[in-house]
């Protein structure tokens, strides 16, 4: 029997209408309607014609998460008064519950996605809802793509929703072509906020160490201890039950260990999405007494967990994050946005006027970013790359998203799906990559399922795929073949969740390995994993080097110190991070494999080439076989070929210097000479400079270059004839050298003195004072004045000076006043600049 007055009650009835004309005008609508409205229930009953009236429809709903799903599909059942599996049902990953009579069917968005694959018509659905479009995660937002491409070119009758709490309404509405949006008003109840943050250092008391913010998966336990003391002052000054949001499974744990003394019959339970089911379904059923449950963000939308008027927010989120150079992926913590915090604080007003105590202050709030990041600008696109590519657009150039995919992310996707042979070199999907994206698996997974299989037998194919599917618990340790024996005789709740998908990946994999089933019977544990482990991981192979392991990929790895992996040759890693303040990767979760194995595995990164290269100041040239970046063995060339040969020897001029060169005093000079013209005259005269020498090798090093082996004949290239091949000869400007820039300059006194153009922006003459009487100015060339350093007799300096006139009419006097004594065999008349220049003492000119 219907409860109509269950249904009555849900304020999302008033936009029903609304929502109606504008599918009836237009096939898609965007529908706004805030928690507890009746959005993820009502409508999809409504638009199937189960309540209310209206034709009779299919309507598949997509949530993003598994829980959700199944929760959202036993609530339109109990509202119709069935159950589960009569006209509402659910599919899930490993779990179907549905009958012929089915028009409602709640789904993943990533089992609607592998639906469109195998049928893009979609054939006998008319309507398909996807709800909680505001989390932005890749698979709903993929999902929305396709069947916007479905409805443009094989089914405009399909109706297409996009519902959800809080969104970005006017960029959905432009996505789907100017479709309308549908408010439905909330009677959500008031909700106090609690602004919670950790305490700071106290005035004259004792120092309180600051709340580290998270920096990867790592959570500051001073934060946990803080939710942990906020829960217990919920529970002190509200009534009903508490919903506390934190990051991840772990966080859960240690916060649920300091409220174990809670007593007074509280009742704390965990809920995340590899909570056994029938934990799950407690939380969503009214308790009898008190409770606190601890979530991650699975408790955010499309569920009311009855009972709870207070809630205790963290703050904090998990997004994932890929290092593309390292080839890691992994979830990260970050702050959860302001739209976030909305929709966690809506859950204390679900059923009565509630709090949330936010454990953050009320300035930081002002600066938390709006929305979470779209999944698709952050995640490993591997799988999104090859859904695009089965689906006919590889680049998903043509594809109707709110964000574009990353090219980067792209590219790196594209190279993992061209190397286990999923897409072509035009990224069009093989036939093998199509029945790959069809396994529900990550492509690598689904590499080593499908590779694995004909040699170790389908059965422990699939037992091991499914153990790298979901990271196993700490507990189980960081070595996979001792993982999965653990799992095998396991009876927690990840070894059943381990079990269903076993027997979900032997299904999907049907005959592949059959054949290879007798020959893995005496395969021993190790080589099992290693070799499924290596398959889906190929650039995650490592080799044992110097204490530490290298990656295929480039990365330096370290296994936990007395781990059993630490004794290996060679690790297929599965799961690693870098630790904060750590120079290497750390080893979460690997197998031991051989060099055999390693080879097999990463067939496609195997390379044998003739490497010539600068290194420790010298031409090295040998054959190096490696896989990635891992060195399998080397030998010597003999007879490098000229072209690397000489590649080699710009890299050691580079890096070691053109000192490597000859450089004579005239060399040297040539050099200095020709930064002076350059900078003060221009063209065209050369750039010398080192940038510029490195960048034009071929102007002024050849034919020497070409003829040089070795570090040694580089010792024999005459840098200054080198240099003279840059003078400006076929302009005539060659022969004006001496001319603008001489090497040396006469003085009054007849000495030929020697300029230095160390410094290009004013070259020196260094000169005994004497010989410069009776000159006015001070000397030029190229019109640029020299800095005359005026000698003593001794020849140590005397004085410095770019005005000559100047220094004879102020600085000369005391400088004869100070040398004259000490050197009277020397000439100092009171008027230098009309003295007779000299280079003798007295004596000679006397005589």
């Amino acid at each position: 029997m219907i409860r109509h007055d269950a249904l009555d009650r849900l304020p999302v009835r008033s936009a029903l209408p609304a929502l109606r004309d504008a599918l009836d005008a237009h096939g898609v609508a965007v529908l706004c309607a805030p928690p507890g409205t009746g959005k993820t229930t009502l409508v999809p009953l409504v638009l199937a014609g189960l309540v209310g009236g209206g034709p009779a429809r299919r309507v598949v709903v997509a949530e993003p998460r598994r829980i959700a799903a199944r929760a959202a599909a036993r609530r339109m059942a109990w509202l119709l008064g069935e159950r589960p599996g009569e006209s509402v049902g659910h599919t899930v990953r490993g779990e179907r519950v549905r009958g012929p009579r089915t028009r409602v069917e709640v789904v993943t968005t990533g089992v609607l996605l592998q639906r469109l694959q195998r049928d893009q018509e979609l054939a006998g659905v008319d309507v398909v809802v996807l709800d909680e479009c505001h989390e932005r995660h890749l698979d709903a937002d993929t999902a929305a793509a396709f069947l916007l491409d479905v409805r443009a070119a094989l089914r405009p009758e399909l109706r297409l929703v996009a519902a959800s709490a809080t969104t970005d309404a006017e960029g959905w509405a432009r996505l789907l072509g100017g479709a309308p949006v549908v408010e439905a008003e909330g009677v959500s109840h008031p909700v106090e906020v609690v602004w919670a943050p950790p305490p700071g250092p106290r005035a004259g008391g004792a120092p309180t160490r600051p709340v580290r913010p998270p920096h990867g998966m790592r959570v500051d336990p001073a934060l946990l201890s803080h939710v942990a003391s906020v829960v217990r002052r919920a529970l002190a000054e509200c009534a009903g039950d508490v919903l506390c949001f934190l990051p991840g499974v772990g966080e859960i744990a240690r916060v649920a260990a300091q409220l174990r003394d809670l007593g007074g019959g509280v009742e704390v339970l965990q809920v995340h999405g590899r909570a056994p089911a029938a934990v799950q379904d407690a939380v969503l059923s009214a308790g009898t007494g008190r409770r606190v449950v601890l979530a991650t963000a699975v408790a955010e939308s499309s569920l009311t967990v009855p009972g709870v008027r207070a809630v205790v927010d963290s703050g904090l989120a998990r997004e994932p994050r890929v290092d593309h150079a390292r080839g890691l992926s992994a979830l990260t913590t970050v702050r959860a946005s302001q739209a976030t915090g909305r929709q966690r604080a809506g859950r204390a007003g679900r059923e009565a006027p509630g709090r949330v105590y936010r454990c953050w202050s009320e300035a930081e709030d002002g600066r938390l970013p709006r929305f979470p990041a779209p999944e698709i600008k952050l995640a490993d696109l591997t799988a999104f790359a090859l859904g695009t590519a089965c689906w006919g657009d590889p680049d998903a150039s043509g594809l109707a998203l709110l964000d574009a995919p990353p090219a980067g992310a792209m590219a790196a996707a594209r190279s993992v799906l061209t190397a286990i042979d999923a897409v072509d070199t035009a990224g069009r999907a093989t036939e093998r990559g199509t029945r790959m994206s069809r396994l529900g698996l990550h492509p690598r997974l689904a590499r080593a399922l499908l590779d694995a299989a004909p040699e170790i037998g389908v059965d422990r194919a699939a037992e091991v795929v499914a153990l790298l599917s979901e990271e196993p618990p700490r507990e189980y340790g960081d070595d996979l073949s001792a993982a999965w024996r653990t799992a095998r005789r396991g009876g927690d709740a990840y070894a059943a969740r381990w079990r269903e998908e076993t027997r979900r990946l032997r299904a999907a994999a049907g005959e592949a390995g059959s054949a290879g089933a007798d020959r893995a019977a005496g395969a021993q544990d190790d080589q099992v994993v290693g070799l499924v482990a290596a398959l889906a991981f190929p650039e995650r192979l490592a080799r044992s080097d110097g204490g530490s392991f290298l990656m295929v990929n480039g990365t330096r790895a370290e296994p936990a110190d007395g781990s059993r992996l630490r004794g290996a040759p060679w690790l297929a890693v599965a799961v690693a991070d870098r630790p904060v303040g750590s120079v290497h990767a750390r080893v979460r979760l690997a197998a031991v494999v051989d060099e055999d194995v390693a080879r097999r595995a990463s067939a496609a990164l195997h390379t044998v080439r003739e490497e010539v290269h600068w290194a420790d100041g010298e031409v090295v040239a040998r054959e190096v076989e490696r896989l990635g970046a891992v060195e399998l063995t080397v030998r010597p060339l003999r007879e490098p070929a000229p072209a690397p040969v000489r590649e080699a020897l710009l890299e050691g001029l580079r890096e070691d210097g053109l000192e490597l060169l000859r450089w004579s005093p005239d060399a040297r000079l040539l050099r200095r000479r020709l930064a002076f013209l350059r900078l003060h005259l221009g063209e065209p005269w050369p750039d010398v400079s080192d940038e510029a020498l490195h960048a034009r090798p071929d102007d002024w090093l050849e034919p020497e270059l070409s003829r040089a082996r070795r570090r040694a004949d580089l010792a024999r290239i005459d840098a200054g004839e080198a240099l003279a091949r840059l003078l400006p000869w076929s302009t005539g400007d060659a022969a004006r050298l001496d001319e603008l820039a001489p090497e040396r300059i006469t003085v009054p006194s007849g000495s030929r003195i020697r300029i230095d153009y160390e410094d290009p922006e004013r070259p020196v003459l260094a000169v005994k004072l004497q010989e410069l009487f009776g000159l006015q100015r001070s000397p030029t060339v190229a019109g640029v004045p020299l800095l005359v350093h005026l000698l003593s007799p001794a020849g140590r300096p005397a004085a410095v000076t770019a005005d000559l006139a100047s220094f004879w009419r102020d600085g000369y006097r005391a400088v004869r006043a100070e040398l004259r004594g000490r050197y009277p065999k020397h000439p100092w008349p009171e008027d230098p600049a009309g003295a007779e220049p000299t280079r003798h003492t007295n004596a000679r000119l006397r005589r």
